[in-house]
């Protein structure tokens, strides 16, 4: 007689190769149901915050290939590459009179910043002539600021992943602007949204440095300020003193060699607040006349309105989170990108013109303004409608286009500031 093996458990069989696949459908029925239920937890979890990570991931991967479809597939659009060049070029060839900076679509009117980046870009696409490259290295620069966005956003605890998927890929205009117009307010957004990362997690100081960074590409980042100065004054005096003084330091160090050689004439380009828009390019007041819209006291009655807004949402809104934006978690998160997005989109709401490349410069806010607000889904997707609808599919802006901008801007204010410290951040963290 054989022996038997030794140490066998009495009982126990060898594992078949039928018992390791009975898990697995039988039928084909059995197979759809399984491929059903996983889809159907695929979609569930777009709604669950705590999955926003794993979300955010796969979509800057479909961006990537968006992005390079884009490139790819629809024609470029030269509209300022060409000029922003030639503005370069001139501080590349010994230039350092603001006065004599110029471009095909006029005189140089950006800060130091935009130029010391733009003759990097100089060198890095042949003088400019190779536009693809200039396209990718822009795809590179919009991959950069979604994931930047994408990160305040998971931060909040509260922006459900469909959320993400609504901002990233349902916006024809943001992605022509990047890189199929190369606009250099794309680069300002990208070094703001770098500084709004850094300012969620107080680190106040280095912050200020990317925040004046975003500003020496393009003064408009400066609509950030008001509600960036509310920020740095609850962090106390010394951070403060410190977060100014490195913001007004690092302009004057930037533009040392312009300020040296003419003072005025960079003063006067890079940071000209009266300066006058074409009436033609306007997105937000194209139902007022041409000769309203050129009229100085509209432009004094809009920035009147604009502190008289700042006010009502410090004391509305701002006050009652300063507690709030001392702290780290993710209500210190919600509060501080309350402040700097509000402070943005009242700048942007009595904006004396918008050109289309404007949209950049809160595009991206604008989800967590609506998402925060108590709206239904169906309020929130129509206010997106309309801003996209407004800046995408009307070309040029028209009576109708403009109005629908202005009153969705109207709307959007007056929630804000009605609702208030009632649906504040720290009680949106609860909210379904």
């Amino acid at each position: 007689m054989p022996a038997m093996p030794a140490n066998r458990p009495r009982g126990n069989k060898p594992h078949s190769s039928k018992q390791s696949t009975s898990k697995l459908p039988r039928t084909p029925a059995a197979f759809v149901a399984l491929i059903e239920s996983y889809i159907w937890n695929v979609v569930l979890s777009m709604w669950n915050p705590k999955v926003a990570k794993r979300w955010s991931r796969l979509l800057l991967v479909l961006e990537v290939c968006l992005c390079a479809t884009i490139i790819k597939r629809v024609n470029y659009t030269e509209i300022d590459w060409q000029a922003y060049m030639q503005e370069v070029e001139g501080f590349l060839n010994g230039t350092l009179d603001y006065s004599k900076l110029e471009g095909g679509t006029g005189p140089l009117v950006y800060p130091a910043g935009f130029v010391y980046i733009f003759s990097g870009l100089y060198y890095l696409t042949d003088h400019g002539k190779d536009v693809v490259s200039a396209q990718a290295i822009f795809a590179g620069i919009y991959i950069a600021m979604l994931a930047l966005v994408f990160r305040l956003y998971i931060k909040t605890r509260h922006i459900a992943p469909y959320v993400l998927v609504i901002m990233s890929l349902t916006s024809f205009r943001i992605h022509s602007l990047f890189v199929l117009r190369l606009f250099n307010d794309c680069v300002a957004m990208l070094l703001f949204y770098g500084s709004a990362n850094l300012f969620v997690g107080n680190r106040w100081l280095t912050g200020c440095l990317l925040f004046s960074s975003a500003v020496s590409v393009k003064m408009s980042v400066l609509l950030f300020a008001p509600g960036l100065l509310f920020l740095l004054l609850q962090q106390g005096y010394r951070t403060t003193v410190l977060g100014l003084a490195i913001c007004a330091g690092w302009q004057v160090l930037l533009a040392t060699p312009f300020l040296i050689v003419n003072p005025i004439a960079y003063l006067e380009r890079s940071f000209d607040l009266g300066r006058v828009f074409l009436y033609e390019w306007t997105v937000n007041w194209r139902f007022v006349s041409e000769k309203f819209f050129l009229d100085r006291s509209f432009h004094v009655a809009l920035f009147g309105l604009h502190l008289v807004l700042l006010v009502a949402l410090c004391w509305r809104c701002w006050l009652p989170l300063r507690r709030a934006v001392r702290t780290t978690d993710a209500v210190g998160v919600n509060a501080k990108l309350m402040v700097l997005f509000t402070s943005n989109f009242v700048g942007i709401a009595c904006s004396r013109s918008m050109h289309y490349q404007f949209y950049v410069w809160y595009f991206h806010t604008l989800h967590f303004l609506l998402w925060t607000m108590p709206m239904r889904f169906v309020t929130r997707a129509l206010l997106l409608g309309m801003i996209e609808f407004a800046f995408a599919f009307s070309y040029p802006s028209t009576n109708f286009s403009s109005g629908v901008l202005f009153l969705s801007h109207v709307f959007i204010v007056a929630s804000i500031l009605r609702n208030g410290p009632s649906r504040s951040p720290s009680v949106a963290l609860n909210a379904p």
